[in-house]
């Protein structure tokens, strides 16, 4: 049978039956040895529903469903970007500690490691998946999944007694369908026109410019969310029609939060808080701690969801998982902390760390000199970027917003999530709060440690790495005498006499961010610096070539910078070509005496590549050229 739901004139039925009948359900039946389990999940939306107070939502369906199970206040995506954050759900890993940290990477999983599905397939359940993956690792979905694509449904199952895993992912909220509106049209078709609402209805978030073109996106936005009520509301109507709404646990959430500005690609809540209701049926209520209808702010993060489905399952967690199961039995003590990163977004590298806990969320920038809003292809090209951008030129853009157009951002921020939660106001240099920031400081370098950051590995040299060990990194990063104390050091330092002293480590991740330490903060290269500087560009590794180059074109000794530079573009390596790029781009007009050689690289196979190329030569043209 097809599993595609359609939304079909739902509302009448929902108000004609009435709100208290959609989880009235049967008696309860004897429990089965295993439950259902059912993950409805969605696209780039925050808690934007009116359970969780939104009053402008128009969510009857979702609303009910907390209403009869359980809202979770502090779940926290693991990024604020679909791959990375999905990875991490499939392995109940940390992205950052895999190597799936950078959007559309191909991370290498450990052979003797299992994705979740896998263990339920071995415990007896049927595992579908409908149908995006995305999990940002090299693997075979036919591995993990019983059933993965469009037609993927419990359904179809031979044996209709064997207990299923279903996942279902409602795509009409990504953010093409904000910014596409043929997409968005197709996405809300069947919704009546009176249940939408009207461009300038909803209140804007206070760092948008209040313009035709926001208020109209920003429309879009919740009436997509609409059509997904509609779609929960129909999948949840196929449960019941099979007769499977009294053993059937349902799990809703969304895989980061809102595609927009600020939100999307951010470590701020906006971009990592997510909605997360849990219903179970009277069969299973004692396997969810909380009593129907609660409020729960209980710390959820995405690496929980793995465990917490194979401990209702009945499952052990294996010991690589770096998650704890929060429905279930024998539940382990709640985290004081979740955790957080942003790696590559597309074609732009900004390392970034946050800390959260019920009180306060502390962001570290290992890359603070870059903007604070890098120029990205795709998001540039959103309306809502543009009418920023735009407000921002003409001096109208909200003093809330106008740190989206900082040229570079501060090292730390710290922000009472309770007294701040649009998280506006940095507390990081407020004496006030010293000994929180110290605290939530040590928790993120505890963390770091504690799962293996790679994040702190350049790209190239993380993929040169796996390819000559014939290893995962998460293998390397622990079998190799990694010194991670050192590199860790030298990421996080400010003193050019450290950076200066590294530059002839012998590890070569030392040495990367060594000279990558000198570009940023020294102002002068004296004869002894300069000449370790250029001895570097010979280095065994390109990235240690490209991060001295990048030190001696910012020191203004381009002439000696700009020819390792324009060689890496040619590297066989895609991300040796990219980061080259990137330096060409950030160091601006000093790159012009290379524009030719830059123009040479716009057929580069790498998408990403041509895209950073030709930003910097519209920037050296004072063009817009537009790519792909």
């Amino acid at each position: 049978m097809k599993s595609q739901i359609k939304n079909t004139g739902y509302f009448a039925l929902f108000f004609g039956f009435g709100l208290s009948l959609l989880f009235s359900f049967k008696e309860p039946t004897p429990e089965p040895v295993k439950p259902n389990i059912l993950w409805i999940t969605t696209e780039d939306i925050s808690p934007n529903l009116g359970c969780y107070g939104d009053e402008f939502a128009k969510t009857p369906f979702l609303d009910q469903m907390a209403k009869d199970g359980v809202m979770y206040t502090n779940a926290i995506a693991s990024a604020p970007v679909c791959a990375p954050a999905r990875s991490s759900i499939a392995t109940g890993m940390h992205q950052s500690s895999i190597g799936s940290q950078h959007m559309r990477s191909k991370g290498k999983f450990p052979e003797t490691f299992k994705y979740y599905p896998e263990y339920l397939r071995e415990a007896g359940y049927f595992c579908t998946n409908n149908s995006k993956e995305d999990y940002n690792l090299i693997y075979k979905a036919s591995k993990i999944w019983d059933e993965s694509g469009k037609e993927a449904h419990w359904r179809n199952r031979k044996n209709k007694d064997q207990p299923f895993f279903a996942v279902f992912n409602f795509t009409g909220t990504h953010e093409s369908a904000t910014n596409l509106k043929q997409k968005h049209l197709d996405v809300i078709k069947a919704i009546p026109k009176d249940q939408l609402i009207k461009s300038g209805e909803v209140r804007l978030p206070t760092y948008f410019p209040n313009t035709e073109v926001v208020n109209e996106l920003w429309t879009r936005y919740y009436n997509n969310i609409t059509a997904l009520d509609n779609y929960v509301a129909a999948l949840v109507d196929e449960l019941k029609e099979d007769g499977l709404e009294d053993n059937t646990i349902i799990m809703f959430y969304s895989d980061h939060g809102a595609g927009v500005p600020m939100h999307k690609r951010w470590l701020y809540d906006t971009g990592l808080k997510i909605p997360l209701i849990v219903y179970a049926p009277e069969a299973y209520r004692h396997l969810v701690p909380q009593s129907d209808g609660g409020v729960e702010d209980e710390l959820v993060s995405f690496v929980d969801l793995a465990p917490t489905a194979l401990n209702l399952a009945g499952i052990s967690m294996p010991e690589n998982m770096q998650g704890r199961a929060f429905l279930g039995t024998d539940l382990s003590p709640a985290r004081d902390y979740v955790y957080a990163s942003r790696d590559r977004m597309d074609e732009r590298y900004d390392m970034q760390r946050a800390v959260r806990d019920k009180h306060f969320k502390y962001i570290r920038y290992y890359e603070f000199t870059k903007p604070f809003v890098q120029y990205m292809n795709t998001p540039e090209k959103g309306a809502i970027m543009k009418e920023i951008r735009k407000a921002f030129e003409e001096g109208r853009l909200p003093e809330a917003g106008v740190k989206l157009m900082a040229e570079n951002k501060p090292v730390e921020e710290l922000f009472d999530l309770r007294n701040d939660p649009m998280e506006l106001n940095n507390l990081a240099m407020d004496s006030e709060y010293a000994e929180t920031l110290e605290k939530m400081r040590n928790a993120h370098l505890s963390w770091s440690s504690r799962v293996g950051d790679t994040g702190l590995i350049p790209e190239p040299i993380l993929r040169v790495w796996e390819e000559v060990h014939q290893q995962p990194i998460y293998s390397i990063w622990r079998n190799n005498n990694i010194p991670v104390e050192e590199i860790q050091e030298t990421a996080l330092s400010n003193s050019v006499a450290l950076f200066t002293n590294n530059l002839s480590h012998d590890n070569e991740v030392v040495r990367y961010w060594a000279s990558t330490g000198i570009g940023t903060y020294s102002d002068i290269a004296d004869p002894e610096l300069r000449s370790l500087l250029i001895s570097l560009l010979a280095d065994e590794y390109p990235s240690v070539q490209i991060a001295a180059a990048r030190a001696l074109c910012k020191l203004g000794y381009e002439e000696i910078g700009l020819p390792t530079l324009t060689i890496s573009l040619q590297n066989d390596d895609e991300w040796v070509r990219l980061n080259a790029a990137l330096v060409l781009d950030e160091i601006g007009e000093k790159s012009r005496p290379v524009k030719e050689k830059l123009k040479e690289v716009m057929t580069d196979d790498n998408k990403y590549v041509v895209r950073v190329v030709n930003h910097t030569l519209n920037e050296l043209n004072g063009g817009n050229n537009i790519v792909e």
